[in-house]
C-alpha cells in the first residue's frame, strides 16, 4: 500500500512538472510576437494621430470628426431632427393648426344628433386631420421654402431658419386670435404692453395657448348653433308625446331619426365642411 501511495506521488510531481514545464514554453516562445504585436498598435495609433494613412487591415480604426463651423446639415442630423418632429407632431397638430377647432365642432355635431358613436372616432379623426392638411398647406409649403429649405441647403444659420419658417404659423395663429386672449398671455407671462409695438414682438410662447383658447371659443360658438336645429326637433317631438300621454315613451327614441333625416336632407356634412373651411379664410 505505501509503494503504491509512492508511485501515485511520483506520478502527481511529474504531471505537475511537466504542466509547469508547457506553460513557460508557451509563454516564452509568444512573449517576443506579443511584444512586436503591442509595439506595431502603439505605432499604428501614433500614425493615425499624425494623420498619416492607415496599411495595416489588422486593425480597427475609429474616427470622429466635427462640423464645427460648417452650415450643411448632415444626414444624421437630419435623421435626428425628422424622428423629434415625428414624435413631436401629434402635439404640433393640436396646437398650431386649424385641428382643434375642426374636431371639436365634429363632437359636438355628433352629440346634437344624438349618435353617440356614429361615425366613430376614427372617421372624424380622419376627416379632421385631412381638412387640416388642406387648410395648412399653403402655410406649411411657406415654412418649408422660407425656413426648411435655405437651412438643409447651408444658406441659413439655425436661429434665422427657425425664425424664417415661424413667421407663417405666426401670421396664421394671430389671423385667428383675438386680441383679449392675447393680452390675457401676456400677462400671464408678465410681458408689459409697452414692450410690444407690433405683433411680431410677441413671444411664441405668448401666441400659442392664445390661439388654442380662442380656437376653443369659436368652435363651442359653432356647436352652439349647430345644436339649435336638433334641440328644436327633441322639444317637437318630447311636447307631442306628452300631449298623447306617451310620458313613458323616451323622446329621443322618436327624434332621432327625425333628426338623422333633417341632417340628411340638409346635406349637413357638406354644409359644415363647407363653412368650417371658410371660417379659416
Amino acid at each position: 500500500m505505501s509503494r503504491f501511495k509512492q508511485l501515485f506521488f511520483r506520478k502527481s510531481i511529474w504531471k505537475g512538472l511537466f504542466t509547469i514545464a508547457v506553460f513557460m514554453l508557451v509563454f516564452f516562445v509568444s512573449a517576443p510576437a506579443y511584444s512586436v504585436a503591442a509595439k506595431r498598435v502603439d505605432q499604428t495609433t501614433q500614425d493615425e494621430i499624425a494623420g498619416s494613412a492607415d496599411a495595416d487591415d489588422d486593425t480597427f480604426d475609429l474616427n470622429i470628426s466635427s462640423n464645427l463651423g460648417s452650415t450643411r446639415l448632415e444626414s444624421t442630423l437630419q435623421i435626428l431632427i425628422m424622428l423629434t418632429i415625428l414624435a413631436l407632431a401629434p402635439s404640433i397638430l393640436i396646437m398650431v393648426t386649424s385641428f382643434t377647432r375642426i374636431i371639436v365642432v365634429f363632437h359636438f355635431l355628433r352629440t346634437a344628433i344624438g349618435t353617440q358613436t356614429t361615425p366613430p372616432n376614427q372617421v372624424l379623426v380622419g376627416l379632421a386631420l385631412f381638412m387640416t392638411i388642406a387648410i395648412m398647406t399653403p402655410v406649411f409649403t411657406q415654412v418649408y421654402d422660407d425656413g426648411v429649405k435655405p437651412y438643409t441647403q447651408g444658406q441659413m444659420e439655425e436661429k434665422e431658419a427657425v425664425e424664417a419658417g415661424l413667421k407663417p404659423l405666426r401670421k396664421f395663429m394671430l389671423g385667428q386670435t383675438r386680441d383679449k386672449d392675447l393680452k390675457l398671455f401676456m400677462k400671464i407671462n408678465d410681458t408689459s404692453s409697452d414692450e410690444i409695438k407690433d405683433y411680431d414682438d410677441l413671444s411664441i410662447t405668448t401666441i400659442i395657448p392664445a390661439f388654442i383658447i380662442s380656437e376653443l371659443r369659436t368652435a363651442f360658438i359653432i356647436g352652439f348653433v349647430i345644436y339649435l336645429p336638433f334641440i328644436v326637433i327633441d322639444m317637437v317631438v318630447a311636447s307631442t308625446l306628452m300631449s298623447m300621454g306617451m310620458m313613458m315613451l323616451p323622446p329621443t327614441t322618436i327624434s332621432l331619426p327625425f333628426k338623422i333625416l333633417l341632417f340628411v336632407l340638409a346635406d349637413g356634412w357638406n354644409l359644415i365642411v363647407d363653412q368650417l373651411v371658410r371660417s379659416f379664410q
